[in-house]
């Protein structure tokens, strides 16, 4: 590279970065002008640099919550509810001893959900009512409940685990 052409990068590179210092407290995070702001700022041209090579742009990625947040897929289609009481039956050894299984099954919208968090919690080693109050109550998926509970934990493998155990008890509870 000549001095010429290393002198022209090399302007055009502090001139940008002024550009950036001085047009940055103007501009809103989604690229208008701030008010009181003057328009004109978005409108001044980038300084040209001579031979520049264009830089490569990595692809454009998911947002973490889009990538973490898997959902289940539908529900095994049984006919089980989760107040079913060969369903409490199944998932009483799972769950403390004397555990109130009407307590345990409240709020679940289906039995396939409630037996996944019975098993990761027992997979995992966290309390089910955790659990449950992670998912049910915060909102979270399980795999973020299982993570807030134990970091250390791969917990999407543990998830998809709870969630193949519980539809083995369901298509077992559906074939009897």
């Amino acid at each position: 590279m000549t001095f010429g052409r290393a002198a022209v990068l090399t302007t055009g590179l502090v001139g940008a970065f002024a550009l950036g210092v001085w047009a940055g407290p103007h501009v809103k995070s989604d690229g208008r002008p701030a008010a009181g702001a003057a328009a004109t700022v978005l409108e001044q041209p980038a300084p040209v640099v001579a031979d520049s090579t264009p830089v490569p742009v990595a692809p454009a990625r998911k947002p973490r919550s889009a990538v973490n947040n898997r959902t289940s897929p539908a529900p095994v289609a049984t006919a089980v509810a989760p107040s079913a009481p060969e369903l409490h039956a199944r998932l009483r050894p799972l769950l403390k001893s004397g555990a109130n299984m009407n307590v345990a099954a409240e709020g679940f919208h289906s039995a396939e959900q409630f037996a996944t968090i019975a098993h990761a919690s027992q997979n995992v080693d966290v309390p089910f009512m955790l659990l449950k109050y992670r998912v049910l109550n915060e909102g979270d998926t399980l795999v973020a409940a299982i993570r807030k509970s134990k970091p250390h934990v791969n917990a999407l493998v543990e998830a998809d685990r709870a969630r193949s155990e519980a539809r083995s008890d369901l298509a077992q509870l559906g074939t009897s």
